[in-house]
């Protein structure tokens, strides 16, 4: 699906990234007998997908027919020469550094979600993993300092940037759309009050928010009458959530804590963690989920909502350095809904009471975003973003929206509750 700003983005001529603001992408690498690999596994991976693959001099790649999805790839040395390093990595870094562009972002990635664990075969994957995979930075651990810097890196940008392509709820998680709804903020606010819902919270409450954002969640619940004490390791989101918060009437039920989950004390009615669980990784999921059972009190209810992904494929991948890792999110990991069981059986007394999936909204959710980004550019570009990083955010967000509309990942909402002794 694309639209004429789209087309007219991908248009532009292409520059060269910048090699003081981006040095790594400046100079491509140069492994000549690895970009060979590169180049033959890519061959045989696009050979039956519904894709057209565009060289230099005309050559087309791939099954697709004259409407598939177009993928142009602008230097092929350069493009295999990354792939050779690490697709994981690879692929993403040479859409940024402008080595291949399409008009047609998130159809040309959803061929490739989908089979995103066949596309190279398993024996191969075991052969050239030790070479091709990196594992994550020791220094991007989820350690209470290491989660400061690693959320800053992603939130702390700036508050004008997410206003910029987020609904008027700044609501940076899946909407949850009504029927026959396109509408995002709409979708939002439904959203919350789910997750609410899953905690039962109701007036005269005293709520836990574990990840603040800018606020929506917590001025909905204050609204139903609930105290929150909200936790933020943002800076900058702090700032925003305290303004809303005033703005909307609510700064006397709602306190904002820039405070790490680890070092919360108290005991509360009901707990309420929105796609943080995410950013926790899977290190400190046994202590995130102590956590949250330490702070509730008898009788209460966690609302948690995640995006999930396959249980294989988040053991295969398990400690892999991907480019969302790199440039979006350091430190992450997606849970799969039995190793979020597995953990809660583990290291709580809690267990799922309910749940509800919607990974489909999310991909609308993106949908949006993606192409509220992308009209919204010149707004950005004038905060200091170079076109570079532009094409780091639409391919983040494309490759997102690809993973949810073929079903790689999903988000779920949680009502958890503790067992009966």
């Amino acid at each position: 699906m694309t639209t004429t700003r789209d087309n007219n983005l991908a248009k532009r001529p292409i520059p060269r990234p910048d090699k003081g603001v981006w040095p790594g992408l400046a100079t491509p690498p140069c492994l000549p007998t690895r970009a060979r690999i590169a180049e033959s596994l890519f061959r045989r991976v696009v050979h039956p997908l519904e894709v057209q693959i565009v060289l230099p001099g005309g050559e087309r790649l791939g099954a697709g027919g004259p409407g598939a999805p177009v993928m142009r790839i602008e230097r092929p040395a350069a493009f295999f020469h990354r792939l050779g390093v690490g697709s994981k990595i690879g692929f993403g870094e040479a859409y940024m550094a402008g080595d291949w562009t399409s008009n047609q972002l998130a159809d040309l990635l959803i061929p490739f979600a989908a089979r995103l664990s066949i596309l190279v075969p398993r024996i191969l994957q075991r052969a050239f993993r030790r070479y091709t995979v990196q594992r994550q930075p020791r220094e991007e651990r989820n350690t209470i300092e290491g989660s400061r810097r690693n959320i800053q890196r992603h939130y702390d940008l700036t508050n004008d940037l997410f206003a910029a392509f987020l609904d008027k709820t700044m609501s940076y998680s899946s909407a949850c759309f009504r029927a026959g709804s396109d509408d995002l903020a709409d979708g939002q606010r439904h959203k919350i009050d789910s997750v609410l819902d899953m905690a039962e919270v109701g007036p005269g409450m005293h709520v836990l928010e574990i990840g603040t954002g800018w606020g929506e969640l917590a001025i909905k619940a204050a609204r139903r009458g609930a105290r929150v004490t909200t936790l933020t390791i943002s800076p900058t989101q702090a700032r925003l959530a305290e303004e809303r918060i005033t703005n909307a009437g609510v700064d006397d039920r709602v306190q904002v804590l820039l405070r790490d989950y680890r070092e919360v004390r108290g005991s509360y009615d009901a707990v309420v963690s929105v796609e943080m669980i995410e950013a926790v990784g899977d290190r400190y999921w046994p202590t995130y989920f102590a956590q949250l059972d330490e702070l509730l009190r008898p009788g209460g209810r966690v609302g948690l909502q995640s995006i999930t992904m396959p249980h294989d494929r988040m053991m295969a991948s398990r400690g892999d350095y991907s480019w969302i890792h790199k440039y979006i999110f350091p430190g992450g990991m997606i849970p799969s809904v039995q190793a979020i069981e597995d953990n809660l059986r583990r290291h709580s007394q809690l267990r799922v009471a309910a749940r509800r999936s919607f990974g489909q909204d999310y991909a609308r959710t993106l949908e949006h975003w993606r192409r509220r980004f992308l009209s919204r550019w010149d707004d950005i570009a004038a905060l200091g973003f170079d076109d570079t990083f532009r094409r780091m955010w639409e391919f983040y967000l494309a490759y997102c929206e690809a993973g949810f509309r073929v079903g790689y990942l999903d988000v779920y909402q949680f009502s958890l509750q503790r067992s009966c002794p």
